[in-house]
């Protein structure tokens, strides 16, 4: 086979693929906004089951609603049939997965569902099958002839994993959206990796305490300039009687005042006024994004009242692999 025979092959796969997709874009509809609002009516949680490559699929399935606000986990039906049977609630919803919906493995699973009444939801592409009968809801994926698995032997599940896997992924941002769940839950569940990295918070990496950089608003730029060298941020903030920020003093600030007489004049005299700042719950992100657009390295963190709790440097942001 010639590399053009070869890469013919592989855009054929994904045209069929693309078209079954299309297909079942085209017969979303009342049944899918049941299985969102019964997902969303249970108290427990979304168990999800299915046998060879739907077991496979139904894990991802599984992973995707559990890290995005919805509960769930993936229950083996073989593993069901001997004792896990006993993860199943009857606060919880079994999404059962099935491409022929006539898996003899998922019989128990499906047996125990009626028997205790767990409201069940069937994936297939036979909506006349023993599993699509049985269920509460059936959410029908395109099958052959209309979407043919992408296989040349017509056999290997490809077209059909495809399409289930989709479908989970559509009913996971849904449940996102009907939950409203925010970016901050989201980095509750995604600690660790790239992905968390991103999704920290602005007070998670942010100077604190007495390693922020203050003084006086009348303070001798004598005694400023030891403080400024001390904390080694390469800015001041000044803040007033009250304790609210009311000026920065940054390296530049230093070099258009820079004068014999510059040790000796107070920092309200050196200080730019009304300063960027942020609030501590901003994701670093964002935070990045905004010292990006205005050109600074730093940048103070500020409660409600307007008194600092914190100073952001480009340098936290790169050190926590935000950046």
């Amino acid at each position: 086979m010639t590399p053009n025979e070869i890469i013919a092959h592989a855009k054929q796969v994904l045209e069929r693929e693309m078209s079954a997709m299309r297909l079942m874009q085209e017969e979303i509809g009342d049944s899918f906004v049941q299985a969102v609002s019964m997902m969303m009516a249970i108290k427990g949680r979304v168990i999800v089951s299915g046998m060879g490559k739907s077991g496979h699929i139904g894990q991802k399935i599984a992973a995707t609603l559990a890290s995005t606000g919805t509960p769930a986990f993936f229950v083996h039906p073989s593993e069901a049939s001997h004792g896990d049977l006993g993860m199943l609630t009857t606060d919880d919803l079994l999404l059962a997965i099935s491409n022929s919906g006539e898996s003899r493995e998922m019989g128990d699973i499906i047996s125990f569902s009626r028997r205790f009444r767990i409201p069940m939801i069937a994936i297939t592409s036979k909506p006349d099958s023993t599993m699509a009968k049985a269920a509460d809801l059936t959410l029908t994926i395109p099958g052959a002839p209309r979407a043919p698995e992408a296989c040349p032997l017509g056999l290997a599940p490809t077209t059909s994993t495809t399409l289930t896997l989709a479908l989970g992924d559509a009913l996971a941002v849904a449940l996102i959206e009907m939950k409203g769940f925010s970016a901050e839950q989201f980095h509750d569940r995604h600690p660790g990796g790239k992905l968390g990295n991103v999704l920290l918070k602005v007070s998670d990496v942010m100077a604190k305490g007495n390693d922020i950089p203050l003084v006086g608003e009348n303070m001798l730029m004598a005694d400023a300039l030891v403080v400024m060298t001390e904390k080694s941020l390469g800015c001041l903030g000044v803040i007033d009687a009250n304790g609210v920020l009311c000026g920065v003093i940054t390296d530049g600030d230093l070099r258009r005042h820079m004068a014999a007489d510059l040790i000796v004049r107070r920092t309200q005299d050196i200080m730019t006024r009304s300063p960027k700042t942020i609030a501590g719950d901003m994701l670093g992100a964002e935070a990045l994004g905004l010292m990006n657009h205005n050109k600074i390295t730093n940048i103070f963190v500020v409660d409600g009242d307007g008194r600092p709790r914190g100073l952001l440097h480009l340098h936290h942001l790169l050190n926590a692999g935000v950046a």
